[in-house]
């Protein structure tokens, strides 16, 4: 299968089109490398600096046979702060690719959805017919995009998934030697974090909320290995029908707090990790957990790895980079 990966050049659409790349598909990365790395795509991927929202002139040059659409922008913070830039890169961008896609005859596309989209869900874990209310313009964008596609699934007859996953960690490294991981210019993630103050680099971590009615008082979240995500993802393009569009929910089905991944990092590492205790931030739900019953039952998907895997590997990585 020829594949279009956009966003190819950041963290997730790296260990995508590299898996993508070892099951013997052919690979397209469009990436405008906003924030992705020229340096991350796959050796193997034929590669283009494009907008996504440009792609209509040449889309039907590549023989496409399905789109994996990750290019977005990602912070919630930022998105709180300029929305302008999210509702016009995330949605305006990519209703122009699902255009561009209908004009050229390509009739799948599995899309880079988030549990932002849910907000502050009221039952754990969060399946997925929970109410959806995003409480930043970042899930509003991606709810968005869900509804887009649901829209140019039935009237196109494009086979359609959405991916909506939790916290995703952990690296690729590939038998000859190539090392995919994250490289944010801002890092927001817990584990990356945990690990750059564990080494002694950019200072203590800020923990946010040590008073939640949870076991130790921090905040539970869901944690997936990349790699099992993007396994996920290359089931995912086999997923559906033409007319169909499905959400689906990836995580691990239980959870970790904060310090218990703080305890991990410092299991991993050998080293302490320091921490400044700051107060909640708002936004913060004390619980987000992934029910993953229907990407078991639809793409006969279940993680493989686990919390200590996820840090193994995102320290191996920080060690390369």
């Amino acid at each position: 299968m020829r594949v279009l990966v956009t966003g190819g050049a950041g963290y997730i659409g790296s260990v995508v089109t590299a898996q993508l790349l070892a099951e013997g598909n052919e690979v397209v990365v469009v990436d405008d490398l906003s924030t992705g790395h020229r340096d991350a795509v796959a050796q193997g991927a034929v590669f283009h600096e494009f907008p996504i929202s440009g792609l209509d002139p040449v889309l039907g040059d590549w023989d496409i046979e399905a789109v994996i659409h990750f290019a977005a922008k990602s912070l919630v913070g930022e998105s709180a702060q300029n929305p302008a830039l999210y509702w016009r890169n995330n949605v305006v961008g990519t209703v122009a690719l699902l255009d561009s896609m209908h004009a050229h005859g390509v009739d799948r596309i599995v899309f880079s959805s988030s549990a932002a989209t849910y907000g502050e869900a009221e039952q754990q874990p969060i399946r997925e017919d929970a109410p959806t209310r995003p409480t930043s313009p970042y899930g509003a964008s991606k709810l968005a995009i869900d509804l887009a596609l649901r829209d140019y699934a039935e009237a196109y007859s494009i086979a359609a998934v959405s991916l909506r996953y939790f916290n995703v960690a952990g690296a690729l490294h590939t038998t000859g030697g190539q090392s995919y991981g994250e490289r944010h210019a801002t890092e927001t993630h817990l584990i990356p974090n945990a690990l750059r103050a564990a080494a002694g680099a950019g200072g203590p971590l800020s923990l946010f909320g040590t008073d939640y009615p949870t076991e130790d008082g921090t905040c539970v979240r869901d944690y997936i290995h990349v790699v099992d995500l993007a396994d996920a993802h290359l089931r995912a393009l086999s997923a559906g029908a033409p007319g169909e569009h499905e959400v689906i929910n990836l995580g691990s089905g239980t959870g970790y707090s904060v310090r218990q991944v703080l305890d991990a990092v410092r299991l991993g590492t050998g080293s302490e990790v320091p921490v400044v205790e700051a107060p909640r931030r708002a936004g913060d739900p004390p619980v987000l957990i992934a029910s993953n019953e229907k990407a078991a039952a639809v793409l006969d998907w279940h993680p493989t790895r686990d919390l200590a895997a996820m840090i193994d590997d995102s320290w191996r990585f920080e060690q390369l980079t």
